[in-house]
């Protein structure tokens, strides 16, 4: 028969266990870094930009419907899509801005 016996290393002085926390701290601030900073940053921008839209402007939506605003409400948009055809979108819904677009 076959015996197999897992033992933990013997320990040495602690020294390995504070290789490991930092090898951990350095994982975690590369996550923080490279993911996490990142995304908070562009969903800042996000506000930023939809806080910035008035009256006028026109937008895209995130299902593809381009319209110009004509009513900016607490968390709506009333946006005009053709003549005489307006729809109620909530903000956070449009995704980019046309005007600024089409002056470049």
């Amino acid at each position: 028969m076959n015996y197999i016996f897992l033992m933990a290393p013997p320990d040495d002085g602690g020294g390995s266990s504070l290789v490991t926390f930092a090898f951990m701290g350095a994982i975690f601030l590369v996550i923080y870094l490279f993911m996490i900073r990142p995304q908070a940053n562009k969903v800042k921008a996000q506000k930023k930009y939809i806080d910035e839209l008035k009256k006028g402007d026109k937008v895209v939506t995130n299902g593809g419907l381009h319209g110009k605003i004509v009513n900016v409400q607490d968390n709506t948009f009333l946006i005009e899509v053709d003549k005489d055809v307006k729809i109620k979108i909530e903000k956070s819904a449009v995704s980019m801005d046309l005007s600024k677009s089409e002056e470049k």
